[in-house]
């Protein structure tokens, strides 16, 4: 068993690599990135070294945007964007963390990307939950920050789950009194999207599923070739729409013409 172990081990590195050397390759593969990439931003972030003559330095976190994404954001103007966190499933700890936005056919749109050793404060500024809620509010004080639905509702049933406790809820929530829904409300009221839960994160986690096993540079490759792939398919869908509308767009207009 150990040798079918070490043998399948000495595989899989041949395959992918191995993750303490990708460590050490990481800042010339951030150097190739940002050559074949003008405008491409990448930071690394490493721990302090007591040494200041040491010459090397232990990884921390790594956060990637991508020009031709950048510009198709600020191009799109949908101006909403969700945020989540997926962990790492090679020996070492650590999450990829996302902004995803929505495209102009309603479809994900991820913006920015970075592995980092946790969700917290720190490493959201490279959720309400570990320090997103507070990095937003310290980075980008006038936006807004809104919470998915599906986590309230599942909060509101954890807390409120005892049937005497279920009017006093209701009440509450018509009076909004309980933070939660009176958050909510002010949303829906200044809302410049009807998306109200987080699944556009939960889509992209799960397409980058197979490569959050990888080592670090194959992980982060991984991301980068689903997102080419992603661009050159959402051209070729683009190319099918017939007027200046996409076709989501399209089908929803046909649809409320059909209504009206």
């Amino acid at each position: 068993m150990d040798n079918v172990f070490r043998a399948k081990d000495k595989a899989r590195k041949h395959i992918t690599g191995d993750y303490t050397k990708q460590y050490e390759m990481l800042r010339d593969y951030v150097l190739e990135l940002q050559a074949t990439n003008p405008d491409t931003t990448v930071k690394i972030d490493v721990c302090s070294e007591p040494n200041p003559d040491s010459t090397t330095r232990q990884f921390r976190r790594i956060y990637v945007c991508l020009d031709p994404l950048k510009k198709g954001f600020k191009a799109c103007l949908r101006d909403l964007l969700g945020f989540d966190g997926a962990f790492m499933k090679g020996p070492f700890l650590g999450q990829v963390l996302s902004a995803i936005g929505l495209d102009s056919n309603n479809g994900i749109y991820p913006l920015a990307y970075g592995i980092v050793e946790s969700e917290n404060t720190e490493s959201w500024k490279c959720e309400r939950q570990k320090g997103l809620h507070t990095a937003v509010e310290q980075l980008f004080p006038n936006a807004k920050h809104r919470y998915c639905i599906r986590h309230i509702h599942d909060n509101m049933r954890k807390r409120w789950r005892k049937p005497e406790y279920r009017d006093h809820l209701w009440k509450c929530a018509l009076a909004t009194t309980i933070p939660e829904f009176e958050h909510l409300m002010k949303e829906f009221r200044r809302a410049v999207s009807d998306v109200l839960i987080s699944n556009m994160c939960e889509v992209f986690n799960g397409k980058i599923e197979k490569g959050r096993d990888k080592p670090i540079i194959g992980c982060l490759e991984y991301i980068r070739e689903y997102l080419m792939k992603r661009i050159c398919n959402f051209m070729k869908e683009m190319k099918k729409a017939k007027g200046p509308l996409t076709p989501t767009a399209t089908d929803i207009l046909g649809a409320r013409k059909t209504v009206a």
